[in-house]
């Protein structure tokens, strides 16, 4: 871990004693384990969207691609009531990795920019939602029992979804600390001349990044649906806001090619800390707001400074030089 990340686990650390100390209440161990819960799927988009933010892309259709993707997987559930739970879940993956595919190829190549293709799909993703479903949604009641069960179900003292948040966190952490085409999109997103001249295709990862991202998003679909119980076509508005937010207070570079698995899957669990605690610190909603928006700008701001820090590296007799 590097010193921001062992600062920003102190700082978590500090916070949990501190609000436990005020309410013990929040210490006990259901009420993290339903924390870490509902924090499981922002660990798996935080993750999703890093990948993409290394290329210097972003993906503002991700919460969008989990609702369409939540929705393919609960009409399979409602009309295919017999499909084992593993091909409703599979119809959510591949839903969300078509829905990736698309955007990293007009991406990679057609060179749309990213904000603006994926603020493109964010809407028609949406509305591709009230056509499917015929501007209805689908209730807990027209779900299948196995189909709601999965999510609800405790293993050693922890829901299944973060088990699975566990077991996409360490493959992230094996993609792109071990492979190649892991290494090449910090390559990529950090000196993309200098990755053209390595051999490594801009394209093909930029492509990569953006599946990656669709696929999570279609598993965190029916994660998000089957627990809650209702598929329509504004769940999780706005969620990709916090899911890149999550990723700037983790100290991923928006600029690119700076990004680890550890300081996102902290900057999701800060984010995760403060929902869960400003109601139990009986603190206003709207207070609850404008608090998560000023950690979201000391995170950007300190990004920025740490991402100047090098120039102020330069040895003095090495500044004397350059102003000459």
């Amino acid at each position: 871990m590097s010193y921001r990340e062992l600062v920003l686990a102190a700082i978590l650390l500090l916070g949990l004693l501190a609000i436990g100390a005020y309410q013990p209440v929040f210490l006990a161990w259901d009420n993290i384990s339903d924390m870490l819960t509902e924090t499981s799927v922002l660990f798996m988009m935080a993750l999703a969207q890093m990948v993409v933010i290394l290329t210097r892309g972003i993906d503002l259709s991700v919460a969008a691609n989990l609702a369409l993707s939540g929705m393919i997987a609960a009409l399979v559930s409602q009309y295919f009531p017999e499909t084992p739970l593993v091909l409703m879940i599979f119809a959510g993956v591949v839903t969300g990795l078509a829905l990736g595919m698309i955007n990293g190829a007009f991406v990679a190549f057609l060179s749309i920019p990213p904000i603006v293709m994926t603020l493109g799909t964010l809407a028609v993703f949406r509305g591709l939602i009230i056509i499917i479903a015929g501007g209805d949604q689908v209730n807990a009641s027209e779900m299948g029992a196995t189909f709601q069960a999965f999510p609800k179900e405790v293993i050693l003292g922890l829901t299944t979804p973060v088990w699975i948040a566990i077991v996409v966190s360490i493959l992230f952490f094996v993609f792109l600390n071990f492979t190649r085409a892991g290494r090449g999109l910090f390559a990529v997103g950090g000196n993309p001349v200098a990755a053209r001249y390595c051999g490594i295709d801009q394209r093909k990862q930029e492509l990569l990044a953006y599946s990656i991202t669709g696929a999570v998003s279609g598993l965190c679909g029916y994660l998000w649906v089957a627990r809650y119980g209702v598929a329509y076509s504004e769940i999780a508005s706005g969620y990709e806001l916090t899911v890149i937010a999550a990723c700037v207070i983790g100290g991923v570079s928006i600029g690119g090619g700076v990004g680890s698995v550890a300081g996102t899957l902290l900057g999701a669990l800060f984010l995760g800390i403060v929902m869960t605690a400003l109601p139990v610190l009986q603190i206003s909603p709207f207070w609850q707001m404008a608090i998560s928006g000023a950690v979201i700008l000391a995170a950007v701001v300190i990004n920025a400074r740490a991402e100047r820090r090098p120039d102020k590296l330069i040895l003095p007799e090495a500044r004397r030089l350059r102003r000459v």
